[in-house]
């Protein structure tokens, strides 16, 4: 499963189960981690149960593991250490459409950051900065589309190019125009770039409904 958006809605599916999203809600609230005894005591719900819903909270990294010896003692016969269970690092988010302000965010606020240790004019450092970044994930991924795709463009083949579908960062381009589509396309030919992709050319071409950027043929 190496979709991101599938990913994060297979742990939000996990959640809907209700007794699963108590006990999740149980450990999250707890200061330190807790076993399962403790769990199924405060809620009520029994023991196996309770381990079968918690792993089943870690197998979607919702929750982590750590193993205590609670006793205090070592060596042999102090028993096997105790699993406990606590909130994990993971951020899940999910956006029908695909939204990207983590992305955007990130871009932004690096802009930022050179804006004012240069004193340039942020609008083209976040385009340079959206450049970079889009080609390391050409690079990486060596497919335009493919990585489009997982960042929530949607591309699609459209006539003599290919349009996107959907812009990640509606709400922004909506009230800063310029600043997010300037990024946009920063973004997007840093990708045709870093893949190695010349059959390709990127180019603001806005139409309501879609992203500002379109890709078009180039000729042969």
């Amino acid at each position: 499963m190496d979709d991101p958006a599938v990913r994060a809605l297979s742990a939000v599916a996990a959640l809907d189960e209700p007794t699963r999203r108590r006990l999740y809600e149980y450990v999250v609230r707890q200061p330190e981690p807790v076993g399962r005894d403790e769990v199924a005591a405060a809620t009520a719900v029994a023991r196996a149960t309770v381990a079968f819903h918690l792993d089943k909270l870690v197998a979607e990294h919702l929750l982590d593991v750590t193993y205590e010896r609670r006793t205090g003692r070592t060596g042999p016969g102090a028993g096997r250490p105790a699993k406990l269970y606590h909130r994990s690092d993971r951020q899940v988010t999910v956006s029908l459409p695909a939204r990207r302000y983590d992305l955007a965010g990130h871009l932004l606020a690096a802009a930022l950051e050179e804006a004012g240790r240069s004193g340039c004019p942020p609008g083209p450092i976040l385009r340079e900065h959206a450049r970079r970044l889009g080609e390391e994930l050409g690079a990486a991924a060596g497919s335009v589309l493919r990585t489009l795709t997982d960042h929530g463009f949607e591309p699609r083949a459209d006539g003599s190019g290919v349009v996107l579908g959907n812009c990640p960062f509606h709400r922004l381009a909506e009230s800063h125009t310029e600043l997010v589509c300037g990024m946009n396309l920063g973004l997007v030919k840093g990708l045709l770039h870093g893949a190695g992709d010349p059959s390709l050319r990127a180019e603001l071409a806005p139409t309501p409904g879609h992203c500002c950027v379109r890709l078009t043929r180039t000729s042969d």
